[in-house]
């Protein structure tokens, strides 16, 4: 979304003659969803802090000079520089996927959870990469509390206030503090739960969480879960989660009914399925220009693109350094330079200059820990509590797209520090069809006597 917006502005021109028939420059986004997710703000969606339809960016507001097209490229043969894509259209007509031309591609696709396979993980986890799996969390969440209040079998009383959190990387931690924020205040409303009742649980298979934030920090924010009873398990795996009990390598056992998995993420498997040249991790291998390597056409960014991290290089060549030469992390501080970069480089690429090298040294990393708690390392400074969860906040609401996203979420906090926690949980939502499918089998409704 981001090298489209660039694209958009730079070639304005060429998008208005395109669009009045006289030749010019179109630009095709192909997108699963017609929207693109902010992923440092889904902790707080699902927690309930801002609303779900805030974090997210419609693509055909913010790219009026832009195609659209939803659906998904199921492979891409670059020597003919053809795409074969299943959109929409041909989905519900069953007419099977069509071959789309080009004559530039830029192949971004991000990347997907990286689930091990471990024995019933694919029937009990949850993931957390999506809009509507922090949505479903977040409901899910609330109806354990509702579970365990109207239970009388203590077993399953403690396995829906069990939560077990497999991941300590920015993803898992802050959606475990998030949440745990949230249920603790929820228990204020049900007579017969106390937030002592609950048990979060952190699995993390190194011996460290955030590892971005540096290691002091990274201590710092175990503390402070433990200080709110998380029960952080440090070099300890998920061995098995069967018949709904987190089996851990230290020998425990943890009957639950949430398990959330966010160890770790793969390149989009889209990527195997082209022509084009891929890393061991299986990224794209690129050049510093964010071009596909030893191929003509083809760019990349991002999570998908093994790009050399220049800065990092010369960091270690006044350092002695040896080994292969690093590449850039993937992650949005990277990809969002990135996307804007190989906007200007495939600009200057259509009109006839050289591109430019990607460079940035890190800035530093932030991270939420709930409501007013946090740390951060950020050029070279270590912030911790309010002063970190601020900066958090700040950071984040400068990178948003669009002045509208902004000035939304903004005004949600605003409110949120004037007013209550939102606790009701819309389970409902994700089938919603469900009671009138009942009512029309049935010929009564469901409630009805």
């Amino acid at each position: 979304m981001y090298t489209a917006l660039r694209l958009q502005r730079r070639l304005k021109h060429e998008l208005r003659r395109a669009r009045e028939g006289g030749g010019g420059v179109q630009v095709t986004v192909l997108a699963p969803d017609p929207y693109m997710t902010y992923q440092p703000f889904l902790p707080e969606a699902a927690a309930g802090s801002i609303s779900p339809r805030h974090v997210v960016v419609p693509l055909r507001r913010v790219l009026p000079h832009c195609r659209i097209v939803i659906g998904e490229a199921k492979s891409i043969d670059h020597a003919r520089r053809t795409a074969t894509v299943e959109t929409l259209a041909t989905e519900h007509a069953g007419t099977g996927p069509v071959e789309v031309p080009y004559d530039e591609l830029v192949l971004a696709p991000g990347s997907v959870s990286r689930a091990l396979p471990v024995p019933g993980l694919a029937e009990n986890g949850i993931g957390f990469k999506t809009v509507e799996e922090a949505i479903g969390l977040r409901n899910h969440v609330l109806e354990q509390l509702d579970i365990a209040s109207s239970t009388r079998d203590p077993a399953v009383r403690d396995a829906a206030l069990t939560f077990v959190f497999v991941g300590g990387g920015y993803a898992g931690v802050e959606a475990l503090a998030e949440l745990e924020d949230m249920a603790r205040y929820a228990c204020r409303y049900y007579h017969n739960i106390r937030p002592r009742d609950m048990k979060w649980l952190l699995v993390e298979a190194t011996g460290r969480i955030l590892p971005e934030v540096g290691e002091a920090m990274g201590r710092y924010a175990v503390r402070e879960l433990r200080g709110r009873n998380v029960d952080v398990r440090l070099e300890t795996r998920l061995d098995s989660c069967e018949n709904r009990v987190a089996q851990l390598s230290d020998g425990s056992r943890h009957p639950c009914r949430t398990l959330v998995w966010t160890a770790g993420v793969k390149p989009h498997p889209l990527l195997e399925r082209t022509d084009l040249p891929l890393d061991g991790r299986g990224r794209l291998r690129c050049t510093a220009t964010l071009r596909v390597e030893g191929t003509e056409h083809a760019w990349s960014a991002g999570d998908a693109a093994a790009v050399p991290d220049l800065a990092a290089e010369k960091s270690r060549t006044r350092g002695a350094g040896e080994g292969p030469p690093p590449k850039c992390a993937p992650n949005a501080q990277h990809a969002v330079r990135q996307a804007r970069l190989l906007a200007d480089n495939l600009v200057a690429s259509l009109r006839g200059r050289e591109p430019s090298e990607y460079e940035h040294s890190y800035a530093g990393s932030v991270a939420s820990l709930g409501l007013h708690k946090g740390v951060a390392h950020v050029y070279g400074r270590r912030l911790k509590g309010y002063p970190a969860w601020f900066l958090h906040r700040v950071y984040h609401l400068s990178r948003v797209p669009t002045v509208n996203r902004k000035a939304r979420i903004l005004a949600e906090w605003t409110l949120a520090g004037l007013f209550k926690r939102e606790i009701v949980s819309l389970g409902s939502m994700e089938h919603p069809r469900a009671e009138f499918e009942l009512a029309a089998g049935t010929g009564r409704h469901p409630e009805g006597p």
